[in-house]
């Protein structure tokens, strides 16, 4: 049986206040899938980073990381109206709600969003204003990853990927959609292939992994990246470089991914490219907005994989996007997000 706890949740201002000047949501947003991509590919190449399920390695790590973690919260236009633990199989899902900004009757179904690895809710703290403007969103760590939720039991496969998130999504009611970014999309496509019925569509900006493969480049230049006992310049070295050569700052999302990073161990398997049977096998809507300038993979030959393989797909590149897509389009992201799922309940 599956326990549903809810509470109000109140964010700890940063230690500037709440006089403390914003980041910039573009450079938030290339830091985050800078150090998220070089997170990732240090899954993928070294399995000894991931634990029977996903702890942190001491309990001052642990530490570190929730305190990175409700700072970069603190971000947030707003702080979440409620937080919500859900029991699964493998063990407690934590949500964060936003209720909409502007009620409507009737009410739009609600978004859930999904997180990259190595990370946490706060790296969607830029989209919240324009994605919960007029419907609720569910924000959810992810199990496995570091985060606020906690697991119990190994997640072993794909389909059990699938299997903890269908369950924690049957706490919110009714029809609800997935949207995830990068990895995240990954995770949403997962879903809508092992766990059809747990969603009402499927929203993925510039997955990975899901409809080609990463580049070469990529893969290459995040390498030293990827590894975290090396110095944590290596790591803004491979965020200049995803930021076309801007400079970096210390951050706080990009905070949280490296506490994450030196702390945590996954407790999920890294993701394997979908097959294109897999993909024709989808029923559900899915919007894919694939970024046109992204230096991950072929955007353009992954949207060609996506027109012609799902049944029911809407394809969009972003010409000029990277694959920090997120923050530098939140208001074009979220314009076409609501029509694609307004014409789902029209």
């Amino acid at each position: 049986m599956r326990l549903i706890e809810r509470t109000p949740h109140t964010t700890r201002t940063g230690g500037d206040g709440p006089d403390r000047p914003r980041r910039r949501p573009v450079l938030r947003s290339l830091l985050v899938v800078a150090f998220g991509v070089a997170a990732f590919i240090a899954g993928m190449l070294a399995a000894s980073g991931h634990a029977d399920v996903g702890q942190f390695a001491s309990r001052d790590g642990q530490r570190a990381y929730i305190a990175a973690y409700e700072e970069a919260l603190a971000e947030a236009p707003r702080p979440p109206d409620a937080q919500e633990d859900v029991r699964t199989t493998f063990g407690v899902v934590r949500m964060l709600r936003w209720d909409a900004a502007h009620e409507s009757d009737p009410a739009p179904d609600p978004l859930v969003l999904l997180p990259g690895t190595q990370s946490g809710a706060p790296v969607w703290v830029d989209n919240i204003a324009s994605l919960a403007a007029t419907r609720a969103v569910y924000v959810v760590d992810l199990l496995g990853q570091p985060g606020r939720s906690v697991q119990g039991v190994p997640v072993t496969s794909a389909a059990e990927d699938a299997a903890w998130l269908a369950e924690a999504l049957e706490a919110i009611d009714g029809p609800k959609h997935v949207l995830g970014h990068s990895i995240g999309g990954w995770i949403a496509m997962n879903l809508a292939i092992h766990e059809p019925d747990a969603a009402s569509s499927i929203t993925v900006l510039d997955p990975v992994q899901t409809f080609g493969d990463l580049s070469m480049e990529a893969v290459v230049r995040s390498i030293p990246a990827s590894l975290p006992w090396l110095p944590r310049s290596w790591r803004e070295d491979f965020a200049s470089w995803t930021a076309n050569g801007a400079a970096v700052e210390d951050e706080p999302v990009a905070d949280m991914i490296e506490a994450a990073m030196q702390n945590y161990r996954l407790g999920s398997p890294p993701p394997a490219r979908f097959s294109d049977e897999q993909l024709a096998g989808v029923r559900l809507p899915v919007l894919v907005i694939m970024a046109g300038a992204s230096v991950m993979h072929d955007s353009r030959a992954a949207a060609e994989v996506a027109e012609r393989t799902l049944v029911d797909g809407t394809v969009e590149v972003y010409d000029d996007a990277s694959h920090a897509i997120t923050g530098e389009e939140p208001q074009r992201v979220a314009d076409d997000v609501n029509a694609f799922l307004n014409a789902l309940q029209d």
